[in-house]
């Protein structure tokens, strides 16, 4: 009988562990589940999170737009999303997702931000090709918004590495200076008057002595573009009178 004494107590013993190790694996699986449900509602609120800041993206973008429509009441336009862009950093020539379907065709203002994005060249049914204000074809008949003195936009993209636009053409007399405001002129041939391109960088007399040059920062950033007010209202040219 005290023989097997020894022998019952380390079967208790072993009993005992066995228990304790089965108890440890439940617990150890009850954490693993939790964790499991704890990592699911993480990654349910990091989705839900994630959305919020998309929607104030949005809104942000929508309030820009609000922003424009207000400021260029007079003028019928047309919101649309960029939806795709030409190799390289800048937005110079993007996609929008609205078309001749929504009223869209060439020779469309395009604006975003703070104003002038560009003009719309090509259009199909459901999208359009907008030319940037920055692209080294585009040239904008400009005005200083305060002295009404002429100049010339050109678009260079060497130079907006620098976050600049060319300013040309401005007569030497002009009294054009360091911050005034760009907008477009009213004898442009395409672009309707008013718009804001930007303000003026710097500006000296060129060495033919009879013109002025320099530099404009534009309102829009074309680093990033999303939204995009459409003016659906072309230029009126004069050019439908009849000649006699």
């Amino acid at each position: 009988q005290a023989a097997i004494m020894p022998v019952q107590k380390g079967i208790n013993t072993t009993g005992s562990t066995l228990v304790d190790i089965a108890n440890n694996v439940e617990a150890l699986k009850d954490a693993q589940a939790e964790n499991a449900a704890l990592k699911e509602r993480v990654e349910e609120l990091e989705q839900q999170i994630n959305l919020l800041q998309m929607d104030t993206y949005e809104l942000d973008s929508y309030r820009e737009l609000l922003s424009l429509t207000n400021k260029y009441s007079d003028y019928e336009m047309i919101g649309a999303n960029v939806i795709a862009k030409d190799s390289g950093n800048w937005f110079n020539s993007f996609i929008i997702d609205k078309g001749s379907n929504d009223g869209v065709s060439a020779d469309m203002a395009v604006l975003a931000q703070g104003g002038l994005a560009g003009i719309v060249t090509a259009v199909g049914p459901s999208s359009a090709r907008v030319m940037a204000i920055i692209d080294d074809d585009s040239n904008i008949t400009a005005m200083s918004m305060s002295t009404k003195d002429s100049c010339m936009i050109s678009g260079d993209l060497e130079l907006y590495e620098d976050g600049r636009l060319r300013l040309l053409y401005a007569d030497k007399n002009s009294s054009i200076t360091k911050g005034d405001k760009i907008v477009t002129s009213n004898i442009s041939t395409k672009y309707l008057p008013g718009i804001l391109v930007g303000y003026v960088d710097e500006i000296s007399v060129d060495s033919n002595n009879l013109t002025k040059s320099g530099t404009i920062i534009p309102y829009v950033n074309f680093q990033r573009l999303d939204t995009v007010l459409v003016i659906t209202t072309l230029k009126n040219t004069g050019k439908d009178i009849e000649k006699h």
